[in-house]
């Protein structure tokens, strides 16, 4: 086993991390960037490394000074966490080649899978269902046409390379696909330095669920249920869950295998992800592979009772996997809230500033992943994820009551957050029979959250706490006393 980790990330995951390391008695480095001297993570790990200026293309970006940090200090491996550089196969190689260990799968399992024409065409010669469609050529626009024609419209327009809805556009009719190329190609240039795009057919109100897999070394390999991830906005993840309503057991066996198969082709080691989008008859397709830990990994954490950051270590470190697929079992229902720094009423734009005051819930059932405290400063560099809100119930019933409770009891106050709209959404008739698709958000906010009415009366009730939670909020902003500024180390 490793005896010291460098986690080349921040905010919540690196705390998660953090923790998981200390109870395999492994210890940490961090690293942080100028605006996070006096982040939770620099404190909480054993030894922390300044890597440079608050953008992240100059610190958490750069690979240079990660791996010279990880030699500096003795770290004989690197866990990426999600985001920045995990799902970076040169990054990964980089790491191997520094003779150093990449907590996560092999680089070239990370190139295939990372590129999506690729992982599209590995899955279709495995079996896998993959949505019409296929790459094109901006300047080539009658095959262009041709293919949007033989998919049917609407279709998507969607960047090679692409990722949280970047490089992503929805075509109506023909005369809006050349614009829409143009667009999703200078979009992809910019965020991912790949200008490549695809055309596939764009399933009408479809279901997001995704399938964790877990597989060692030594080619064996299990999949550990399904999470729903329909609620969202601008094509990223708002509220998660597993397990899903929609799924009965013969689907999910179905699904687990197929996506057995995706990553087996790819000779993939590690935990994954598998997202599929399904429709309303209960058909599967093949979106992509997400090469690294999820966001949403605490619920499947939580139904199966596995703690997915200390089997990666385990993975990474040479062990073998000791699971096997008739001993999974689940248990239960948890729903993850991601609460991030944006105002869902002003179409969640990000908000930056000094959390004045920080209250988190707790309770039976209730678990916070947070990388924020009395004090911290929430900066325009980085995402606007600040900490995780999960319950876990007998049944998805008991899980949404202690949401809510948990939504009510959290206090965060000096940056505008999405708390208020969580509670709205856990109040909604929608959400509670399960009325689910990536629609969701489109479908029950036509005209915008401020202007939303809606048609139940939960839901009246619902937007009536929520007025009041903003309102104290935007109270409690006025009258905290400010913070001393947090130390650095």
């Amino acid at each position: 086993m490793f005896k010291k980790i460098l986690i080349a990330n921040r905010g919540e995951i690196a705390i998660r991390i953090l923790r998981a390391c200390r109870l395999l008695d492994i210890k940490t480095v961090a690293v942080f960037s100028d605006a996070d001297c006096g982040a939770l993570h620099v404190r909480f790990a054993d030894e922390a490394y300044n890597i440079g200026p608050s953008p992240a293309s100059q610190s958490y970006l750069v690979m240079e000074k990660l791996i010279e940090v990880a030699k500096k200090s003795g770290a004989e491996a690197i866990h990426p966490g999600y985001g920045f550089l995990a799902e970076n196969w040169q990054f990964a190689k980089l790491v191997q080649d520094s003779g150093l260990t990449f907590i996560g799968p092999n680089y070239e399992s990370i190139r295939i899978l990372g590129d999506k024409l690729e992982a599209r065409k590995l899955a279709e010669q495995n079996g896998v269902p993959t949505v019409p469609g296929g790459p094109v050529n901006a300047s080539k626009l009658s095959l262009a046409n041709k293919l949007a024609d033989r998919c049917g419209y609407p279709v998507l327009v969607k960047a090679v390379a692409g990722g949280g809805g970047k490089g992503m556009r929805i075509v109506n009719a023909p005369d809006d696909l050349e614009k829409a190329l143009i667009a999703a190609g200078n979009e992809a240039r910019s965020a991912f330095g790949d200008d490549r795009v695809f055309i596939e057919k764009c399933i009408i109100r479809p279901r997001h669920i995704e399938i964790q897999v877990v597989c060692d070394s030594y080619g064996n390999a299990i999949y550990l249920g399904e999470r729903e991830c329909s609620i969202q906005r601008r094509h990223q993840k708002l509220i998660e869950e597993a397990p899903s309503s929609f799924v009965d057991p013969e689907l999910r066996a179905r699904m687990g295998e197929t996506a057995l198969k995706a990553v087996k082709a790819a000779n993939y080691s590690n935990i994954g992800t598998v997202e599929f989008l399904v429709d309303k008859d209960k058909n599967f397709y093949f979106l992509e592979v997400n090469t690294r830990l999820q966001v949403e990994h605490p619920v499947t954490e939580l139904v199966f009772g596995i703690d997915l950051v200390d089997e990666q270590i385990k993975i990474a470190a040479g062990e073998e996997l000791s699971i096997k697929q008739s001993d999974v079992s689940m248990s239960g229902h948890s729903i993850e809230c991601r609460i991030c720094a944006e105002d869902a009423v002003n179409g969640f734009i990000p908000s930056t500033g000094k959390i004045v005051s920080y209250r988190q819930p707790s309770g039976p059932g209730v678990r916070v992943d947070s990388g924020i405290r009395d004090g911290s400063e929430v900066t325009p560099y980085y995402d606007s994820l600040i900490a995780k809100l999960i319950t876990y119930g007998s049944d998805r019933t008991e899980a949404i009551k202690r949401m809510r409770q948990a939504l009510a009891e959290y206090r965060i106050a000096g940056v505008v957050t999405n708390l208020g709209f969580h509670e709205t959404i856990m109040a909604m008739r929608a959400f509670v029979d399960g009325d689910l698709s990536t629609a969701f958000i489109n479908d029950n906010f036509p005209n915008g959250i401020s202007n939303a009415e809606p048609d139940e009366e939960l839901s009246r009730a619902a937007a009536v706490a929520a007025a009041l939670h903003y309102y104290r909020e935007s109270q409690r902003v006025r009258t905290a006393a400010p913070c001393a500024t947090a130390s650095s180390r």
